[in-house]
């Protein structure tokens, strides 16, 4: 068996449809896919009768009218929210309008650290910052309902505030863009930074969910293994770039060039983020030196 990821791009569902994957479960997929998104934002329904929807997902009216019409005659107890970004929890603050349910999950946005001098966060118009939740969710806290549970786990790396939630009765994890399926979670300074990234992997490695449910495409079927495959797949990412510094590649456009040969024109500006949060947590880990602070621009060397 390989030990890298086997990722599983089979389309979940078609938008708008309220899928049942339990008797505990159901899943809405919003309308907005495209590179970072896969076939849309998935949308998680707990429970019945009295229930919580997790990641409402991007402001679409007819998301909102998908969810609403799956919950008919249902009262929505809590709206539980991963993470900040915008095809995620924009469409809370509507949804709590409609039903009068409170928006409970993770903290507002935050960057992983300041702009240096002179650099522009790229992705700063992806950050939902009208975001503002009734209740913060620390790690292990929990909401409830009849016959389900959904309990904090705090993942930061994806966004600062990244927040996975347990639940015990389906022996599952709503993952969020922490582990995904269908491809790897991009991690993008200056709002999200490898070294939390890596440790919240670590953190999920021997926890007992026998599947996941992520953001965007289907289920993480052996979750413990996956998350193993998703931690080697990193460092050999980590030491492929080690290799290409060693080689006398000093920028990241030459660095993506060489180690992500071959990528769609489209993932480029992706891949260097990504490229460069690897980057910084080994300039954090003494192994490797950059003119300055790590940024897109900066020069890099062996440590």
């Amino acid at each position: 068996m390989s030990d890298d990821p086997d990722f599983d791009r089979a389309v979940p569902a078609e938008p708008g449809e309220a899928v049942p994957l339990t008797p505990r479960v159901r899943r809405i997929v919003a309308d907005n896919g495209g590179p970072f998104t896969f076939t849309g934002t998935c949308t998680y329904i707990v429970g019945r009768g009295e229930v919580a929807v997790i990641d409402p997902g991007p402001e679409d009216e007819r998301h909102v009218a998908a969810i609403l019409s799956a919950v008919e005659g249902e009262r929505v107890a809590a709206i539980l929210v991963t993470h900040t970004h915008r095809d995620h929890s924009p469409a809370a603050a509507v949804l709590r309008a409609a039903t009068g349910a409170p928006i409970f999950g993770c903290a507002p946005h935050r960057a992983a650290r300041d702009l240096a001098e002179g650099e522009f966060n790229v992705l700063d118009a992806s950050a939902d910052r009208d975001y503002a939740p009734d209740r913060v969710l620390a790690e292990g806290e929990s909401v409830s309902g009849p016959g389900w549970t959904l309990q904090a786990i705090e993942t930061p790396g994806h966004t600062m505030n990244h927040l996975v939630f347990a639940c015990p009765e389906e022996e599952c994890l709503f993952s969020g863009d922490h582990v995904m399926a269908w491809s790897t979670s991009i991690v993008a300074p200056p709002d999200g930074a490898m070294g939390p990234y890596m440790a919240s992997l670590e953190k999920l490695k021997g926890r007992p969910e026998t599947i996941y449910w992520p953001g965007h495409g289907g289920p993480v079927r052996e979750p413990a293994r996956f998350v193993r495959a998703l931690l080697h797949h990193r460092r050999q990412r980590e030491a492929a770039i080690l290799r290409r510094l060693e080689a006398g590649d000093t920028a990241i456009p030459a660095i993506v060039a060489q180690v992500y040969e071959g990528i769609a024109p489209i993932l480029t500006g992706a891949a260097a983020l990504s490229v460069l949060a690897h980057l910084e947590d080994l300039v954090a880990r003494g192994l490797a030196r950059c003119d300055g602070a790590p940024t897109l621009d900066a020069l890099y060397q062996p440590g």
